[in-house]
């Protein structure tokens, strides 16, 4: 595995009045995520698949479709396909759709915020059909439809 160089010419932390300790960790602790953490090295848009394909430092990719990202749904082929990787490629960020997402957090599943993802998953599950839903839904009608909601 290639040894990262964090760069410290920046004074990090020195003006949020942080020790030369606090400093020293903090550039630790940044130096051993870098040796450990998923890391883009390249990313592009297949505009075929209608997905996104990641590949890593380690020699892994992976693929995801991209309109599943929160804010990418209604894009374009071309605003997809313009994928910056941020910093040391710890993040992918689309320019046209002021969208960013972290290697590590879509790797983990995580495709927008945690309401955003609630709803989509509740979304998801109320298109969903089964033999169930449909003959609740027969029954339903032949009741004459839908109980209506009452007042609280």
């Amino acid at each position: 595995m290639k040894e990262v160089q964090v760069p410290v010419e920046r004074a990090v932390g020195k003006e949020q009045g942080w020790s030369k300790a606090e400093i020293d960790r903090a550039l630790a602790k940044g130096r051993q995520r870098a040796a450990t953490e998923p890391q883009a090295s390249r990313a592009r848009y297949d505009r075929r698949t209608g997905r996104v394909v990641v590949e890593l430092t380690n020699g892994c990719s992976f693929i995801f479709p991209a309109r599943s990202l929160q804010g990418l749904a209604g894009a374009t082929d071309a605003e997809l396909a313009d994928i910056e990787i941020m910093g040391i490629g710890y993040g992918l960020h689309w320019p046209a759709l002021d969208a960013d997402f972290t290697v590590p957090g879509l790797l983990m599943g995580v495709f927008g915020t945690r309401a955003w993802m609630a709803s989509e998953l509740a979304r998801r599950a109320g298109q969903t059909t089964s033999k169930a839903k449909a003959a609740a839904a027969r029954a339903n009608g032949r009741k004459g439809g839908r109980p209506r909601k009452r007042a609280a």
